[in-house]
């Protein structure tokens, strides 16, 4: 017999402990997108060669130890186990597999003062990054995450009503949940205009310069446009000490300019937009992205971010170069677009209305919005 977990379960034995977590997808699908964790000691064998040879052939497997079984959807992680437990290991079955973990969120504290908490939301199988600020018995949401009831919970435990939902950019490789998350809360949606041009959608269009307060402090968001990985990306500096950078600058990257079609005229703009924005920013600025492409991007605190000091000393595509230097680098770099990418445009300007079931299919998979670009 053996026992079936939940995504925070794993989540919190990973946390705890280093964890042997068995993988049992084709090699293919197992290189593409796996779990990651700085405690996981991940294995990828298929349950047709478990069933073919017997676990005993791969020593790899410990029997010492407890081994959690994953598969996508959780069915054949269920045969795996059951196989290796009728021969004596200590086994845990992912409930719902890849798909599950898909859905799983949790959130870390980057700072906590009293004007002012700032949690990063992290959604470790895809990358993906959002933020919830509260102030009083106020928050502001950025980057939401289609799973909106997250959210919702999380303002609940700070006694905090949700004013106001940002999206940086229209994602192309996850569903928002900002227009959701909006309408359920009674918020304000707001997002670039340039973004949702010829969308009937409703939303509140951001202006450079903009300033948002809420709560009991002088806190201030600063909407800076940041085109580049969209036309409309947009960034939010807050408090003069943090930059929400959406895609535009990651921790060992920039977002990918060539999604829209137009490699060569996007990542012009985002030459601009690193050149002479970014380049405004003083260096002990934090830069909190709505991505990461590996776990090292993680600080000892947990949460995705650094120094925009640090981040230029190593991301070669912010040293000093020309604009063509840079434009034919960054389209030469070019990379596969993101499954589905089409599609969940659509959605994410209101322009299509999947069922339930396709939106948990349409983001299957890894994060493919940025680009590592880092020096030496």
């Amino acid at each position: 017999m053996f026992e079936s977990i939940s995504a925070k379960e794993l989540h919190s034995k990973l946390e705890q402990n280093r964890t042997v977590v068995l993988d049992v997808r084709g090699a293919a699908a197992f290189s593409d997108w796996h779990i990651q964790h700085k405690n996981a000691d991940m294995l990828n064998i298929q349950t047709s060669k478990l069933k073919a040879d017997g676990p005993e052939a791969y020593p790899e497997i410990p029997k010492d130890k407890e081994v959690v079984v994953v598969c996508a959807a959780g069915n054949a992680s269920r045969e795996a186990s059951e196989i290796l437990a009728n021969q004596g290991y200590n086994v845990v079955n992912l409930n719902g597999g890849m798909n599950e973990w898909s859905q799983y969120y949790y959130s870390v504290s980057v700072a906590s003062k009293p004007d002012l908490e700032l949690m990063q939301v992290i959604r470790p199988a895809k990358g993906c990054l959002s933020y919830m600020l509260v102030s009083g018995d106020e928050a502001i949401v950025v980057d939401a995450g289609q799973h909106v009831d997250y959210y919702a919970q999380l303002a609940s435990t700070k006694n905090a009503k949700i004013r106001h939902v940002l999206d940086t950019h229209c994602h192309a490789d996850h569903i928002s949940g900002g227009p959701a998350l909006a309408q359920n809360t009674g918020a304000k949606y707001w997002i670039a205009a340039s973004e949702m041009q010829g969308s009937a959608m409703e939303f509140n269009a951001l202006v450079d310069g903009q300033t948002f307060e809420f709560g009991t402090s002088t806190l201030q968001v600063m909407a800076i446009p940041t085109p580049g990985h969209t036309p409309g990306s947009t960034s939010f500096f807050v408090n003069s000490q943090y930059l929400l950078s959406g895609d535009t600058v990651f921790v060992s990257g920039l977002g990918r300019p060539d999604l829209g079609g137009k490699a060569k005229e996007w990542s012009e703009m985002l030459y601009e937009t690193v050149s002479k924005k970014l380049s405004a920013i003083a260096d002990d600025v934090v830069i909190l992205p709505a991505h990461f492409a590996d776990i090292s991007e993680m600080t000892e605190a947990g949460y995705v971010g650094n120094d925009f000091g640090s981040i230029k000393a190593t991301n070669e595509m912010l040293q000093e170069m020309s604009a063509q230097q840079f434009t034919e680098q960054m389209v030469s770099q070019a990379g596969q677009t993101p499954p589905n990418y089409s599609t969940i445009v659509q959605i994410n300007r209101g322009e299509y209305q999947p069922n339930e079931m396709e939106r948990s299919e349409l983001e299957i998979g890894p994060n493919r919005c940025a680009a590592k670009h880092l020096a030496g």
